[in-house]
């Protein structure tokens, strides 16, 4: 299959299907959350806590709370379940994937001079995999009114006949080629067949009924790399910073299936099986910066604050389609006969020239209580604005960027955490709640999740555990126009993440 870079103008047009839409933003907007075992196991509620290589992408001041340098390395499974319910029909999918999810590096300095107040200094470099793009869906059931031929009609009416019926797949804008794979798969038909026909008419017979079938393989990692600078000032505050370098790796393979058995038509062309197959890939680089403080106003009494900025991508999409149909023609004596399989591929793949994503940036506020050496409790409140995410330049993502601002809302996030010590063992749990980006809170749910771990000090080295349990519902939209019908899907994850720490 040969790769084709698609004219400039092109790569707005795109922006209708699959890549560079709402959704496709928030994938990249919406992290998961990752990290070491003890970190999940007390739902990521780190940001008065520090002291744990994941604390660091909440509140970078969190490095000089470790007590001696640190390596630490961790392994996660993700599983994964969807539940989709797409009208009244039920179907299941799973999908499993094993990760190494962190690792890092923290390196404390202390400051022997006994007339600074400066006590004591770290650095730390960490990787993870900020969100596990691993992910499977099935849906399937009768639609009782929309066929896929209206998302080639979308794109079909008001582009003349002549371009899509001389001219090269890969020279046409992503409007004409779907008009193009419609026409040549006999789906739809320009109703007056000159080049200055900008009308298309249906082969696909009315009726409802249309058995669909729609399923997402996709693969893929947003792994972010930080390297973090905090200090601390007379054992009271400590201030820090990250810098984050992010690289994005994603490939997804839908296949949309429909079979319709309304009676034929009389005369001219009927489809009555339609699949239809895109292969999407991105990936690019992006950045971003987190600043924080912790403040100790007693022995026991943690207070944190922090910002992480937007995160600045570079992205390119790669996309594939093929479609196939079968169905009924007119032979030469004017019967309508069975004229089997019809494969329209055009064997490239478009590469669009690079975009900008600005994801949002966030704002938390954290709370911990430390009950000596036994225990803590610890609360984080963030804020983050999905309003403000933003495809760049701005003038030529008018319809997203409006969407995304009118759309989308502020969401909130609450994460609630806590610690007990028995000898060497340590006991965790934890909270989550995560509102809905949207305004209607439908389209994407709340998040609500539940995990526990324990851990284990061997001396220089220490082994932690976690299971984590989130929930969330959302609506799941085949595509962007055309045959805009939804499947509801229940996404449900369980993690198990293992953790290896060792002191150097």
């Amino acid at each position: 299959m040969k790769k084709i870079f698609a004219i400039a103008v092109a790569t707005l047009a795109i922006s209708s299907l699959q890549a560079q839409d709402i959704n496709d933003a928030l994938r990249y907007g919406q992290t998961d959350l990752n990290g070491t075992a003890r970190f999940r196991a007390m739902s990521g509620a780190f940001g008065a806590l520090g002291g744990d290589f994941s604390s660091l992408n909440v509140n970078p001041a969190g490095s000089v709370i470790f007590a001696n340098n640190q390596v630490g390395l961790t392994l996660s499974n993700f599983n994964i379940k969807n539940n989709s319910n797409y009208f009244g029909n039920k179907t299941t999918e799973n999908n499993n994937s094993f990760d190494l999810n962190q690792a890092g590096a923290v390196f404390i300095f202390e400051n022997g001079s006994a007339k600074s107040d400066w006590k004591k200094f770290a650095i730390a470099v960490n990787y993870e995999n900020a969100k596990n793009l691993d992910n499977s869906l099935f849906s399937a059931g009768t639609n009782l009114n929309n066929s896929i031929d209206k998302y080639f009609l979308s794109y079909a009416n008001g582009v003349p006949f002549g371009n899509i019926d001389n001219i090269n797949f890969d020279q046409l804008f992503f409007n004409e080629q779907q008009a193009f794979l419609g026409y040549n798969s006999y789906i739809i038909d320009p109703v007056n067949p000159t080049a200055n026909n900008v009308d298309y008419f249906t082969n696909i017979a009315p009726g409802g009924n249309y058995y669909q079938e729609n399923a997402i393989e996709s693969t893929g990692y947003n792994g972010k790399l930080t390297f973090n600078a905090s200090a601390e000032y007379q054992d009271k505050f400590s201030i820090g910073i990250n810098l984050n370098s992010h690289f994005l790796d994603y490939k997804q393979s839908t296949s949309f299936f429909e079979a319709n058995d309304n009676p034929i038509y009389t005369t001219g062309t009927t489809v009555d099986r339609v699949r239809f197959n895109n292969q999407l890939y991105t990936y690019g680089t992006g950045f971003s910066f987190n600043i924080g403080t912790i403040f100790k106003p007693t022995k026991a009494v943690r207070l944190g604050f922090a910002y992480e900025s937007p995160t600045w991508y570079k992205l390119t999409d790669e996309l594939a389609q093929q479609l196939v149909t079968s169905g009924f023609g007119l032979n030469a004596d004017k019967d309508n006969t069975l004229y089997g399989t019809q494969i329209t591929d055009p064997n490239v793949v478009m590469i669009f020239q690079p975009y900008k994503l600005q994801t949002p940036g966030k704002w938390t506020g954290s709370f911990a209580y430390i009950f000596g050496k036994r225990g803590l409790i610890s609360v984080d409140y963030s804020l983050k604005d999905y309003s403000n995410m933003r495809y760049n330049p701005r003038n030529d993502y008018p319809n997203e960027n409006r969407a995304m601002s009118t759309l989308l809302d502020t969401s909130n996030e609450v994460r609630v955490g806590t610690e007990y010590k028995i000898k060497k063992w340590s006991l965790r749990g934890g909270y989550r709640w995560e509102q809905s980006p949207y305004k209607n809170g439908r389209t994407i749910g709340d998040l609500t999740g539940y995990s526990g771990g324990l851990g284990y000090n061997f001396g220089s080295t220490k082994v932690d555990l976690s299971y984590a349990h989130a929930k969330r519902n959302y609506n799941l939209q085949f595509f962007s126009q055309g045959l805009v019908d939804t499947a509801r899907i229940e996404n449900i994850t369980d993690n198990i993440t293992l953790t290896f720490v060792f002191e150097l």
